[in-house]
């Protein structure tokens, strides 16, 4: 077993406040593309910021179409990988302080974490809401009516812009989520930065907070980042292979531990 497994589950074992960040590099392992990679969706569409979506109507179908993608890897049935469910055995021992997560998939939630114990700073695009009226749908309805060209889609009940509820270019962080990630961050013992090139302002000032307030920290993604000088580890293998290894690591040191008592 490699050298980091064993640390992370070390790691794992002694901490009892444990703070997740999950950025896109955990979902790619389950089939949804990241934005900034090489045939990500930013290189294969321009973002497009709230203003522009509210001005421009080109900039709406623009837009669309890329939500669209997203869509359709949704009803191929995309599933959490092991990075997810991992996460999810964590809070079953009772040692999770919370999730805060870059990412708007909801594979979270999908895979067995209680939703209390999220927070989704970016949103969600799971529903979409009416920027006029403030209706939320779920995302089937309006995957259908794009699937059948409708290029905007429009709320059905005051005929209102529909939007993913999701934080675009340009919009704000909702204050309440941001003010509570700062709390969970301040008061953790480890903090798991996973699949995140910490690079968006103000998320990614998170796990420096942590560290800054005693926490370890553990960095988990291929790319190079810039906490990894601060890090208390660094890893760049597949997340869901890594964590599910020191899982069974981190169980092998339980049980010894019960022997011995």
């Amino acid at each position: 077993m490699a050298t980091y497994v064993q640390t992370l589950a070390q790691f794992i074992h002694k901490a009892q406040r444990i703070l997740i960040f999950t950025g896109a590099g955990i979902s790619t392992e389950s089939g949804i593309s990241d934005y900034r990679s090489k045939g990500g969706l930013w290189d294969r569409f321009q973002p497009v910021t709230i203003q522009e979506f509210m001005m421009s109507h080109e900039k709406r179908k623009q837009y669309w179409q890329q939500k669209l993608e997203l869509y359709k890897s949704f009803a191929r049935g995309v599933a959490p990988n092991d990075g997810h469910k991992v996460i999810v055995e964590i809070e079953r021992m009772g040692k999770l302080r919370g999730i805060i997560t870059q990412n708007i998939d909801g594979l979270h939630q999908q895979a067995g974490s209680t939703a209390e114990k999220i927070l989704e700073l970016h949103g969600t695009n799971r529903e979409t809401i009416c920027l006029s009226c403030g209706d939320k749908t779920s995302w089937p309805d309006v995957y259908q009516r794009l699937k059948e060209g409708e290029e905007v889609p429009q709320c059905r009940k005051c005929g209102g812009l529909l939007k993913p509820n999701t934080i675009s270019f340009g919009q704000a962080l909702d204050p309440l989520v941001l003010k509570t990630s700062l709390m969970w961050a301040r008061d953790c013992d480890l903090l798991l930065a996973i699949g995140s090139t910490l690079l968006v302002e103000p998320a990614a000032s998170i796990p420096r907070i942590a560290k800054g307030f005693g926490a370890r920290l553990v960095i988990h993604t291929i790319s190079s980042t810039p906490l990894d000088d601060q890090a208390d580890l660094k890893i760049t293998t597949s997340i869901g292979e890594t964590l599910r290894e020191a899982m069974v690591v981190l169980n092998n040191i339980t049980a010894s531990e019960k022997i011995l008592k």
